[in-house]
């Protein structure tokens, strides 16, 4: 089956389904506000969103169209339960690494293992690694593409992946994306340097002032009232 191209709430509405089944199975199917509270976590949510109940129902009826979602009938008040697995034709650990995208954005192979160890234990990286590339063969061998590999960020030492499922991905948008954090980053670092360089002066400085006041003492020198030698 090809699973048409999803909005940005279905795929939130899908991904929480995903996730909460693995992590909260106990809680599993989800109702509407549970579902709803799910998408609009502020934790492991990239981007935050504000999803009403009116947009996660119209997610929701879609997603049922597709076998994506079904609805259970053993609970007066209707839950909800994911399908994607058998609609889209993927195995365990495909759907986790495909989950985790959804709610998270691009990541590396090594932030999935990290962000996803709640969902499934890989062994390494390098079995994630492997994952994302069965994904990508879908595409290649002719069936629906599910990830894609973003261009190396400038600085990044890893390039980070994402889903398909929305559609190709805005190159020049994670680009800018990636450019921003990169400067933030970097002016982060140079505000910590000058921070340790000023707290490095001010010991060094308190230091002298500490030696001039007992030169001072052993000296029998009095000091002029305006010199100050408290610690700074």
């Amino acid at each position: 089956m090809t699973i048409r191209t999803l909005t940005p709430i279905e795929a939130r509405v899908l991904g929480t389904l995903m996730e909460k089944a693995r992590t909260v199975p106990d809680s599993y199917p989800l109702s509407l506000n549970a579902l709803v509270s799910g998408c609009n976590q502020k934790t492991s949510r990239d981007p935050l969103m504000e999803v009403s109940d009116d947009e996660a129902r119209a997610a929701i009826e879609s997603l049922k169209a597709q076998s994506l979602v079904f609805e259970g009938s053993s609970s007066r008040v209707p839950r909800f339960e994911h399908n994607f697995q058998r609609a889209a034709g993927v195995n365990e650990t495909q759907a986790v690494v495909m989950g985790l995208l959804m709610l998270r954005g691009p990541q590396t192979a090594a932030e999935l293992r990290t962000n996803g160890d709640r969902w499934y234990k890989f062994a390494d990286t390098a079995a994630l690694e492997g994952v994302l590339q069965e994904l990508q063969q879908r595409g290649d061998d002719g069936g629906q593409a599910m990830v894609q590999k973003l261009p190396r960020a400038p600085g990044a030492r890893e390039q980070r992946w994402v889903h398909l499922l929305c559609g190709e991905p805005d190159l020049d948008a994670f680009a800018a994306s990636a450019s921003s954090a990169g400067e933030a980053s970097d002016l982060l670092a140079r505000v910590t340097a000058l921070e340790n360089t000023v707290a490095r002066l001010r010991a060094d400085n308190n230091g002298l002032r500490e030696h001039v006041r007992l030169i001072s003492e052993q000296l029998g020198i009095d000091l002029p009232d305006s010199a100050d030698l408290s610690p700074l």
